[in-house]
Parts: C-alpha cells; structure tokens; sequence
C-alpha cells in the first residue's frame, strides 16, 4: 500500500512538473526564432531530466568515462527510461519509435527536445533519419540509438540490427557502447506492460538503482566488426552487474 502510494504521488508530481515547464515553452515559443526555440528546449530538457530523475528517486551507479566526442551510442534495452537516464548525464539525443511521438506529454518532451524519430517500417523514414542524425552529429552532439529494436530482460542482449553499424561505417562516426541495466528486473518495461502500471510499479520504491558503463569510442569501417564488439562488450557488463547484484542479497 505504501509502493502504491508513494508511486500515485510521484505519478501526479511527474505530471505537474512536466505539464508547468512544458505550457511555458509552448507559449515562450511564440515569441523566439527557431534557433532560439531549439536552444531553450535543450536547456528545458537538461532541467526536466535533472528534476525527473531526483523526484522519480533514480539513483545511478556510473563506470567508466562519459564520452568527451560525439558519436553513434549504441546501448541495450530495458526501458522507456533508459534514454532519460543517459541524456541526463551526457548531451545527447535519442532516436526513437514514431509512436511514442502520440504519448501524452512524454511525446511533447521528445518532440521540443530534439529526439528523432523513426517509422522503422517505412524505407522513407529510415532515410531521412539517417540524414537528421547527419545534422545532429554535425552540431557537436551524439545520437543515441537501442539496436535491440525493442526492450527486453535476457540476461544478455537480443540480436543487434546491423542499420546503425553500417550507418556509422558511412558517416565515419565514432561508435560508442553503454550498457544500461535496473536492480529490479521488474523495472524492465516489457511484453504487454502499460505505462501507468508500470510507473507505479517501478517508482513505488524509495529508490530505483541503475547500473551504467561507458565504453571507449569504436572506430572501424567494418560494420560486423562494430556490432559484434559493441554487442559482446555490453553482454559481458550485464554478466558483472547482475552477478554484483545477486551477490548483494
């Protein structure tokens, strides 16, 4: 009862801080150029995710060194929240599926904040993500991309697409791995999992522990070369943190 509660509470601050800081661009946004608009979203997106991350009790256990160059992050997945977890420690931006464009408020966010998204069935798309993620590397940023496709709570990743190594090979980017996992295996967001359920579920604890590590830029023009190396370096930190874990209990 006491989970449940504290969850409902957060739930409702999540809303409200979310919904606040998001009317005020919204109307903020009449009066300012599109550079401007795209700088201030930035700047609200960095405070949004600061604040979420402390009122949501996140408590982040980081290895390795945040990367200091931009460049392709290629990480495995667990959760919707695993992209709000790394862009609050590094400036990045996520790519994401088109539908979570439709979401309430978290879509909005998304979309004044500078994720691109991606209809991965349509040919069109994929294209001209390839060419947004051009830009955004281009002002100095990364792009941060989950080649799983889809979450999942395997000990070990699921097969990588190969799309985001081959894109790196043709853009000559850096590829930089992180692997990303929760404490909880409930906290994974998966199979039929809702979001309301969910969130009370996952942020009804005190606190909701989060293993990251960063992993040195890959640099090479073969694509299976990028994958199998990105892929067997994220499986191995997996191993090590649920085995730290399990030792803990």
């Amino acid at each position: 009862m006491l989970s449940l509660l504290l969850g409902l509470i957060r739930l409702i601050v999540f809303i409200l801080f979310v919904s606040f800081f998001s009317i005020i661009f919204y109307f903020m946004s009449f009066f300012c150029s599109e550079e401007n608009n795209s700088k201030r979203a930035l700047l609200l997106r960095d405070f949004l995710i600061g604040g979420l991350n402390i009122i949501l009790g996140i408590r982040t256990i980081i290895y390795g060194e945040k990367p200091t160059i931009q460049g392709l992050i290629v990480a495995n997945h667990r959760s919707y929240f695993d992209p709000i977890v790394i862009v609050n420690l590094i400036h990045a931006f996520p790519v994401g599926k088109k539908e979570v464009a439709s979401w309430p408020l978290i879509g909005y966010i998304c979309k004044i904040s500078g994720v691109v998204f991606v209809d991965r069935k349509c040919q069109k798309s994929r294209q001209e993500t390839a060419e947004n993620i051009r830009e955004v590397l281009a002002k100095g940023y990364s792009i941060i991309n989950f080649p799983e496709g889809t979450t999942d709570v395997l000990p070990t990743t699921l097969d990588f697409n190969y799309g985001s190594f081959v894109m790196a090979t043709k853009i000559k980017s850096a590829v930089i791995p992180i692997a990303i996992d929760y404490k909880e295996k409930t906290d994974a967001f998966v199979g039929d999992d809702t979001f309301i359920p969910h969130f009370l579920k996952c942020f009804g604890k005190w606190t909701t522990e989060i293993k990251i590590t960063f992993f040195p830029p890959i640099y090479s023009e073969d694509a299976t070369y990028l994958l199998n190396t990105s892929k067997n370096m994220i499986d191995e930190e997996l191993i090590r943190y649920r085995k730290d874990w399990d030792n803990e209990n």
